[in-house]
């Protein structure tokens, strides 16, 4: 498993009972989590000191609770280079995933030893994580969304990192659509993000479904690659949706437009109280044969 275990600023103190307790700067939460399924004994204090919880509804969705006044508008979270503000926001989300930050680590690693200029492609970017890390690394960034509200939180996010300045596009568009059109224009990137919801509607009412679109899509994004690739990340919360189908779908597209290597595993979280790790979706990785 690829492990976030370098996070400065979070951490996962524990989970158990379906829940996750959480430190996001000087703040703690609680937020479900279904992949907690064991239920050991919440023996740390904090699990009765929340500055806010996230109920899930019987009817789904759920609500937040606040238990102090003192919580701001929005938390920055700093690490290395990299600056997020983060706040309780709806189905339970934080504005980021933590776990990403072994992604970003990697796409950092290959850009700035690239030794040449590369243009990244991020679609379902959502708040930023990834563009952050790709322009703070160097490269130029093409950053895809269909939620205007969410590419402000972009937006922020890179103006908080210092990163406004660069080279990066932002577009409020449905990702399948955007693709179709750089195929017709012609444009071409060297390297290509992807974190497909399961499922999600376009700024025109459009229906994705993950498991009935993704291959189409990934099949018709592998003709945006450049000549001359650097890598491809594919990466998804779906439970029915392995890692291995993923780098299986990786290697059916990119895989036969270029010689390269395909990887693919869980990304987690270590857990503080236990040193356990806690699942958090699955990443595909292709990178070019050196």
């Amino acid at each position: 498993m690829w492990v976030a275990k370098d996070w400065k600023e979070y951490e996962l103190i524990d989970a158990s009972y379906g829940e996750r307790l959480e430190r996001w700067g000087d703040f703690i939460f609680i937020r479900p989590d279904p992949q907690a399924i064991w239920e050991t004994p919440r023996t740390n204090p904090l699990w009765d000191k929340p500055d806010a919880k996230y109920h899930r509804s019987e009817k789904g969705g759920g609500q937040w609770e606040f238990y102090h006044k003192k919580l701001p508008e929005h938390i920055v979270i700093t690490q290395n280079q990299y600056k997020f503000k983060v706040k309780p926001m709806g189905f339970k989300h934080m504005g980021l995933f933590p776990e990403q930050l072994v992604n970003w680590q990697w796409t950092d690693n290959l850009i700035r030893n690239a030794n040449r200029d590369i243009k990244v492609l991020n679609l379902f970017a959502y708040t930023g994580g990834a563009t952050v890390a790709a322009s703070s690394a160097g490269a130029a960034v093409c950053h895809i969304d269909a939620s205007k509200g969410i590419v402000q939180h972009a937006k922020d996010n890179a103006t908080l990192s210092g990163i406004d300045k660069n080279p990066i596009r932002y577009i409020v568009d449905d990702c399948m659509k955007f693709v179709e059109r750089e195929i017709r224009r012609g444009n071409k990137y060297d390297a290509i993000i992807m974190d497909p919801p399961s499922y999600g509607r376009g700024p025109g009412g459009e229906v994705w479904k993950i498991e009935t679109e993704l291959y189409k899509f990934v099949k018709s994004t592998a003709e945006v690659l450049s000549d001359n690739p650097l890598f491809v990340l594919l990466n998804s919360y779906t439970t029915g949706l392995s890692a291995a189908t993923m780098q299986n779908v990786l290697e059916m597209t990119f895989g036969k437009k270029c010689s390269g290597n395909t990887s693919s595993d869980e990304i987690g979280l270590p857990m503080k109280e236990n040193g356990l790790v806690l699942p958090c979706g699955s990443s595909a990785r292709w990178e070019r044969e050196k």
